[in-house]
């Protein structure tokens, strides 16, 4: 499946890695801080588009310390099932390969600085749906 422009352009000209499932744990365990941006599809979902220009700025804004890469929309919902947020667009942030949080929709740009800056200080938890299955 193609992507918009504008996020195409986030993985040929800031050459963000476009992530199929079996590429994800591997990108994830080799950063110290990652985010997986799941974008969905753009007709359904336009905000994707406004995280498409506001991700670029939070990379910089963080000093390029954490990496980003694109989850690509053939495997998006497979590995969205990992991660257990239900809203799109979303941002799912790691630290080490293991899961932080995730952001999802268009936040205020203090907000998303905010909880991020949040995000990385705390401590891996498991995703929601892992914790939902277990208790199946």
């Amino acid at each position: 499946m193609m992507f918009p422009e504008l996020i195409q352009q986030l993985i040929d000209k800031n050459q963000y890695p476009l992530l199929l499932a079996d590429d994800v744990n591997a990108f994830i365990g080799k950063h110290r801080h990652s985010v997986l941006f799941f974008c969905n599809d753009a007709k359904l979902f336009p905000e994707s588009l406004d995280v498409a220009v506001i991700l670029p700025e939070l990379m910089v804004a963080f000093k390029h310390a954490i990496v980003p890469a694109i989850i690509s929309r053939d495997d998006e919902m497979k590995v969205q099932r990992n991660y257990g947020f239900t809203t799109w667009p979303s941002l799912v942030f790691f630290k080490d390969g293991n899961y932080l949080g995730a952001i999802s929709k268009v936040q205020d740009w203090d907000d998303y600085i905010n909880t991020i800056q949040k995000l990385l200080l705390s401590e891996p938890t498991t995703p929601p749906i892992k914790i939902a299955l277990k208790q199946n």
